[in-house]
């Protein structure tokens, strides 16, 4: 005999099939992964369905699990609209990740998500500075920054803003080695940048834009601020966006006139969150920090 459904229980589902697992659905809600794992049970007895796959990667939504996903995030919207309804003062609820390449999380975003937290309480964001896209379609993510658009249409893709890379070094670098005069020139000089296996995206093989031997980009990694930091040390260089390279005065571009790649940051979502309002506000959020940075990310 099925139970009536619990909306306490559609609040564990949700953050499950949002995180992909009992352990990371519990640190959201602040309880255990035991904790989580009865709601699940109790819900699945409720709606006598099986609602998700285990595997050994986590928590995969099954067809019947999808279905219901519809229903319970349209509930959720429904909630935080009565919640902001009947309490304006205390602004948003709840926790919004957002998937961002290094660049633009940790040298724009990180330093200017305060007021929106100030105005909001009760919200929560999570910056995700990793290079590979968290699969939105796995709801991993609510918002990706990339330099990549989607051509799925369960995906709404929006330019969010143009910027610029350039080559760096510092001038005691530039001293020491050999003189360049033209972009020929570096094919000589050693070079930080991406591990060779982790370029997933063909906007981010800067080097290989530039002609670079991946055999001079001997110092590899998946950060930009690795990448920035032995170019500081005087060891290499590096292709660095503009704005990023601006926050080290020890640095200077180099042949800026002749190599200047540009390259676009995108925003995307999930085409059914649209109208979920904390993700509809943090989209407009970053979009305003952008516009009024503009002048930041035309360097």
């Amino acid at each position: 005999m099925k139970r009536s459904l619990d909306w306490r229980n559609l609040q564990f589902f949700l953050a499950v099939a949002r995180s992909g697992s009992l352990s990371e659905a519990g640190r959201l809600l602040g309880v255990d992964h035991a904790t989580v794992g009865r709601h699940i049970v109790s819900l699945e007895s409720s709606v006598g369905k099986t609602l998700f796959e285990r595997h050994l990667r986590g928590y995969a939504l099954t067809r019947y699990g999808q279905d219901l996903l519809t229903t319970a995030e349209a509930m959720d919207r429904e909630a935080t609209l009565v919640a902001q309804a009947t309490s304006p003062a205390f602004g948003l609820t709840g926790i919004v990740r957002i998937n961002a390449l290094e660049g633009f999380a940790n040298f724009f975003l990180a330093s200017r998500i305060g007021p929106l937290l100030a105005d909001n309480p009760a919200l929560t964001v999570e910056i995700l500075t990793i290079q590979q896209i968290v699969a939105l379609s796995r709801r991993q993510a609510d918002i990706a920054i990339t330099v990549t658009p989607s051509d799925d249409d369960r995906f709404v893709c929006e330019k969010l803003t143009p910027y610029h890379l350039c080559v760096y070094a510092t001038r005691a670098y530039l001293e020491r080695e050999k003189t360049i005069k033209k972009p020929d020139d570096f094919s000589s000089h050693l070079f930080a940048g991406y591990v060779d296996e982790m370029i997933f995206m063909r906007e981010l093989d800067y080097l290989g834009d530039l002609g670079v031997s991946r055999k001079m980009v001997r110092i590899q990694n998946s950060s930009v601020q690795a990448q920035m930091e032995a170019a500081c040390s005087g060891l290499c260089m590096a292709v660095l966006p503009t704005f990023v390279a601006a926050t080290r005065p020890e640095l200077v571009p180099v042949l800026p006139q002749q190599i200047r790649l540009e390259r676009h940051y995108w925003l995307i979502t999930r085409a059914d969150e649209q109208k979920t309002p904390r993700v509809d506000r943090v989209c407009d959020f970053i979009r305003e920090e952008v516009v009024k940075s503009g002048a930041q990310f035309a360097r």
